[in-house]
């Protein structure tokens, strides 16, 4: 796959300057050796002539892509339509409508029997203990998918069918995602840290059918009886008159029960360490296996099933348009949004922003640490690396066990050659200093990446410096569980290098900075981040709710896309990631919505009203801050404080809960009754420079609230 007018070129160029400082303001920081550039990624100049080539002319640019893929239909009608104005109509966005094709056949068939792939590694699972792994190649990849396709539709799953898989980083979640793909079912991944509830809520919005889930696994030292939850969850949606007919369940922390001689086809065994590491590990989690609850007549072992299930199994062939998944995100309003995003459009750019922003080569191996559980894992762990058959790491543990090197010795296992985490990860290992990561090679490194939030200036140098060794460029990447892939991002080798920045859009992405007012500002200035035209990637809905999906992203300002984040472009034309304008926390690079955090407090029979801002931390980049008001004949209290924790991690989940909950009386409110979050975000920071507070309705809370803040880090 190349890009038009595009294929065989080769070139060299430099990484260019370094800048610290939001938005490049301050000084500048000596240039990265030079680093060669492949045939991949165009010159600066070059690049800046294709993206407006992209934007202007869209249905020439992307039909060049789309020959690369294999359409059993091709496109016959417009390449594109859209509409963007909630003043004119519906909004809408149609890529190639009318071509039929399956992203499964994609990424897999044609890698085995076109590309001949078929023995080439697709992953390499690292389990959560070091010594447990094994891999998987392109041909066992595709019997799996075939015979779990097989599996699915036994169980009466049928093209636009939706199916909930709650599982850890295991090779079986690509399985069963990759075999809704090739049967046409939408797959809806829910993160595995997030709680029963969360799981109940989003499968009853979807109306899910069939739950895909696993006994159990570890986190570190931390044993998740998943098993225990999803029932937990599906108890629930029958409480609520939704019955899910089936649960499909792996036995993961059982495998070794299984024995060895399992086929590779079934059920990949597990390489585990030897026995006197085991016997260790026992006495360290007292059990291995937990005890694993089962409902007869809905529960069904994963590998029983697919011991009886063919091998083949020919693929749905899906229009373009046809949705592939859902994927929920948090919404300001605390109900999830269930973002669809359709096969052909979200196919072409996975797969192209893989290939240009990590600069590909069949060689590589590449190593995404984000969870399949969030768009970041679905594009770059999943469907991107295997739509150009790449060599790719999946992980099930953190960085930080059974050591802090843990990442690095991983790098130097498998020679990853291009790496992409979270600024949290970054930030939590620089604490420990350079020693951990230079005792390792990282020889085999080539590129690195950032996602999921704006990465600072003293992670990205250290990033740079240390982990990097000061000869890989950063592609720090801007993007939305929405967008499906990257929107600005710098290419490796083509782009000035200003740390913190997110650079410049991707092929075929419009970007502005509107004011309040919805007028586009030029050259250097701050404001709104919106996309003025439809990308191949672009979500399509929010599922059962369009006029949320209008409201949402089109109706502030009519003719963009709206992203809902700020954003400065410098001197240079280089775009910087503010933060969010709504009422939206960013945490650990995962959105979460301040109502759905204080719906969750306000479910405890001691609080009357509560109010959740944002906080900087040093590891995480945002924390929560909760302000509650309490009932009448209620008192605050350390054990009230962690009841109120429990109570949200058992709600949303454990990333949700917080760092400081501050009892508070009054909150601060205009005299309509509006909480002033404004206010409470200078309160939690203690940051007395107010601004205008005229219109607070009563300013002696004001006094109060800062005089009983919690003690904070920065």
């Amino acid at each position: 796959m190349g890009l038009p007018e595009e294929r065989g070129r080769n070139s060299s160029g430099s990484g260019g300057r370094e800048e610290a400082g939001a938005g490049g303001r301050t000084r500048s920081w000596s240039p990265p050796p030079e680093v060669s550039r492949s045939a991949h990624v165009p010159s600066l100049q070059r690049y800046r002539e294709l993206h407006r080539r992209s934007v202007e002319e869209p249905r020439e640019f992307w039909g060049e892509i789309a020959k690369e893929f294999y359409w059993k239909i091709p496109c016959s009608g417009p390449f594109l339509q859209y509409n963007f104005d909630v003043t004119k109509g519906k909004i809408f966005i149609e890529w190639m409508k009318g071509a039929t094709t399956n992203i499964c056949y994609n990424v897999l068939d044609r890698n085995v029997h076109e590309k001949k792939l078929g023995d080439k590694v697709a992953f390499y699972w690292e389990g959560n203990e070091p010594g447990e792994t094994t891999q998987i190649t392109y041909r066992e990849l595709l019997v799996q998918v075939c015979q779990f396709s097989n599996v699915l539709r036994k169980q009466g799953i049928q093209k636009g069918d939706r199916v909930a898989i709650y599982m850890p980083m295991i090779l079986e979640l690509v399985v069963a995602m990759l075999a809704c793909a090739r049967l046409g079912a939408l797959h809806s991944i829910v993160f595995a840290g997030f709680s029963a509830e969360s799981l109940s809520e989003r499968i009853l919005d979807s109306n899910c059918s069939l739950l895909i889930t696993t006994d159990a696994f570890y986190r570190g030292e931390k044993l998740v009886n998943l098993k225990e939850l999803a029932d937990e969850s599906l108890e629930k949606c029958r409480e609520k008159g939704f019955p899910v007919r089936c649960c499909i369940v792996v036995k993961h922390l059982g495998r070794a029960e299984l024995g060895t001689g399992d086929s590779p086809s079934q059920s990949p065994p597990v390489k585990r360490p030897c026995p006197d590491v085991q016997d260790k590990l026992k006495k360290k989690f007292k059990c291995i296996q937990p005890q694993i609850s089962w409902n007869q007549g809905v529960d069904l072992w994963w590998h029983e099933l697919m011991q009886e299930a063919g091998d083949e199994f020919e693929p749905e062939w899906c229009d373009a348009e046809d949705p592939l998944f859902i994927l929920y995100t948090s919404g300001s309003t605390g109900k999830p949004k269930g973002v669809v995003h359709t096969i052909g459009g979200y196919m072409l750019y996975v797969a192209t922003t893989f290939k240009y922003v990590f600069d590909f080569h069949a060689e590589d191996v590449f190593w995404c640490t984000a969870d399949i559980g969030w768009i970041t894992g679905h594009s770059y762990v999943t469907y991107g690396p295997l739509a150009n058959g790449a060599t790719s790491v999946l992980f099930e543990g953190i960085p930080t066990y059974p050591d802090v090197s843990r990442l690095w010795s991983i790098v130097d296992k498998y020679k990853v050659t291009k790496f992409y985490t979270a600024p949290t990860a970054i930030r939590l290992l620089m604490k420990f200093g350079d020693e951990p990561v230079i005792k390792h090679s990282r020889a085999s490194l080539q590129v690195l990446g950032t996602v999921g939030e704006p990465i600072n200036p003293e992670a990205w140098l250290w990033y740079h410096r240390v982990v990097g060794a000061r000869r890989c460029p950063i592609v720090d990447t801007f993007w939305q569980t929405e967008t499906g892939g990257h929107m600005l991002t710098p290419l490796p080798g083509a782009t000035p290098l200003k740390p913190g920045s997110a650079s410049f859009p991707f092929f075929g992405v419009a970007p502005a900075i509107l004011n309040e007012s919805g007028e586009e500002l030029e050259g250097e200035a701050e404001g709104y981040l919106v996309f003025k035209q439809p990308w191949p990637g672009i979500m399509r809905t929010v599922y059962g709710n369009h006029t949320r999906f209008e409201t949402t992203y089109f109706k502030k300002f009519p003719g963009y896309y709206v992203t809902g984040d700020g954003c400065r472009r410098d001197q240079d034309g280089y775009y910087w990631i503010t933060g969010r304008i709504d009422d939206m926390l960013n945490v650990s690079g995962h959105l979460l919505s301040t109502a759905e955090v204080e719906s969750a407090l306000v479910e405890h029979e001691a609080v009357a009203e509560a109010a959740v801002v944002g906080h900087p931390h040093p590891v995480k980049g945002e924390c929560l801050y909760c302000f509650v008001t309490l009932c009448d004949g209620h008192s605050f209290s350390p054990t009230l404080t962690e009841e109120l924790k429990k109570q949200i991690r058992e709600k949303i989940g454990p990333i949700a809960t917080p760092d400081y909950i501050q009892n508070a009386p009054g909150l601060p409110k205009t005299r309509s009754g509006k909480i002033m979050r404004r206010v409470l975000r200078k309160i939690a920071q203690n940051d007395h420079d107010m601004g205008d507070t005229s219109t607070v309705a009563d300013p002696s809370v004001i006094s109060h609230l800062f005089s009983h803040r919690c003690l904070t880090i920065q």
